[in-house]
């Protein structure tokens, strides 16, 4: 697991390799990731959008943004944390994704940035 925090904000990362399969033609390497976001500061936040920059290892970097995380836009008060699972389609089996979450702090409405940490992704058969 990889984690990071930013302005008390803990990003913790799991993932997983989830299988290949043909789409248009091509091999496309599945991958899994959950992320769990631990409020550990003293004010209430709010997720509002995030910044993805993915690399595979056969393709050029893709950017995407988007609001929230899965169609949600969780407020996390403190102490408690906000779980998701997503996935990520690739033409390698190697590959990696960094990025980071737009915040809002609920007592000012300070808006922030928390930085997701590289997390790596690896077919098993791909290593040594």
């Amino acid at each position: 697991m990889i984690t990071q925090v930013t302005k008390g904000i803990k990003i913790s990362v799991q993932t997983s390799f989830e299988g290949t399969f043909f789409k248009n033609y091509k091999m496309h390497y599945a991958f899994g990731y959950t992320i769990t976001i631990e409020n550990q500061s003293k004010d209430a936040v709010q997720l509002t959008s995030r910044h993805w920059k993915i690399y595979d290892s056969l393709n050029e970097m893709e950017t995407l943004d988007g609001e929230g995380v899965i169609g949600k836009k969780p407020v996390i008060q403190p102490g408690d944390s906000h779980t998701y699972n997503s996935g990520c389609l690739l033409t390698s089996p190697i590959g990696a994704m960094k990025g980071h979450y737009n915040m809002t702090h609920l007592s000012n409405s300070e808006k922030f940035r928390v930085y997701i940490p590289t997390f790596k992704f690896s077919a098993p058969f791909a290593l040594n």
